[in-house]
């Protein structure tokens, strides 16, 4: 994982590679740690899917810009919306997250996450993210 994509640092990193990222959908892996910070009885639990989402969204933002020779921009979530966790994955399973841009007004971006385990979907939820327009420098 480059953490040039995203502004998190470990041990709360919670996606391991972007496997595509273009203007309309981010799609990430991220195989999950058995001592990671939302690992509970062996299951990563609820908020660490919506961090993992949240995290899919930011990497594709930062893949982008970073390709484009871009600094990275800060986003914050602003609100969570129909958030459905359907089931929870195993600590040392992979778990393949998308993220799709539905719209942008302003310096929010509307945003759909989803999480699949084997194929089949585990999670989704909106997500409204506040990307401020004057961003400071990441670099120093």
């Amino acid at each position: 994982m480059n953490n040039t994509y995203i502004p998190q640092r470990p041990p709360f990193v919670m996606i391991s590679e972007v496997v595509s990222a273009d203007e309309g959908l981010t799609q990430t892996t991220f195989t999950i740690p058995e001592n990671n910070l939302f690992v509970v009885n062996g299951y990563f639990t609820e908020p660490g899917l919506i961090e993992n989402m949240a995290q899919t969204a930011g990497a594709g933002t930062g893949y982008r810009a970073f390709h484009e020779g871009k600094p990275q921009p800060m986003g914050y979530i602003a609100a969570l919306k129909n958030v459905n966790i359907l089931a929870l994955p195993k600590a040392n399973e992979t778990i393949v997250t998308e993220a799709t841009f539905l719209q942008q007004s302003l310096s929010f971006h509307l945003v759909k996450g989803s999480v699949l385990s084997d194929g089949r979907e585990i999670a989704n939820c909106e997500f409204k993210i506040f990307v401020p327009t004057d961003q400071p420098d990441q670099s120093k």
